[in-house]
């Protein structure tokens, strides 16, 4: 979606979401005093050019994930870079992965059942060809997971619903 397509009544539907992701069509479109063909036509082109995704988040402790990680790594050659986090994206211990600027190329978030599941998970990120260091930080105890209120940005996108008539 770019910005042109997204008006005060998306942001709306985003912001409902974001209160309560499992809220239904039937409630949003009585919040939002639209109708609920609206909402779900809305939520449908949302969902299609992937601004949002619904998802359950889990809190990783209470399911069993006990050592969760911050890793950086640094891949020598440069140029393989792309191909080391491919691999790193495959690992379904990884819950982050970003290409990043200083002295690391990639960091990542891992999320393990104790600490022998994290240092086998380093043992696979540290076997993978080209990649020359790693460092780790542990999360010792994580206070809030989050994404960041849309009301942050919505000066910068939100463009006014125009009435037909």
């Amino acid at each position: 979606m770019n910005d042109e397509q997204i008006d005060e009544l998306d942001f709306l539907i985003l912001r409902e979401l974001q209160k309560d992701g499992s809220m239904s069509l039937t409630v949003m479109a009585k919040n939002l005093d639209v109708s609920i063909g609206t909402v779900r036509n809305r939520m449908a082109r949302l969902l299609e050019d992937k601004t949002i995704q619904i998802i359950g988040r889990i809190e990783p402790d209470k399911v069993g994930f006990h050592a969760y990680a911050r890793i950086f790594i640094s891949v020598k050659p440069a140029k393989h870079i792309r191909e080391v986090a491919k691999k790193l994206s495959n690992l379904p211990e990884v819950s982050f992965l970003a290409l990043i600027s200083g002295k690391y190329d990639l960091e990542l978030n891992v999320q393990c059942r104790d600490n022998n599941h994290l240092l086998d998970v380093l043992e696979k990120i540290q076997g993978i060809e080209a990649v020359y260091e790693t460092e780790t930080n542990m999360y010792l105890k994580v206070l809030k997971i989050a994404q960041p209120q849309l009301d942050l940005v919505k000066d910068l996108w939100v463009k006014p619903v125009i009435e037909k008539s």
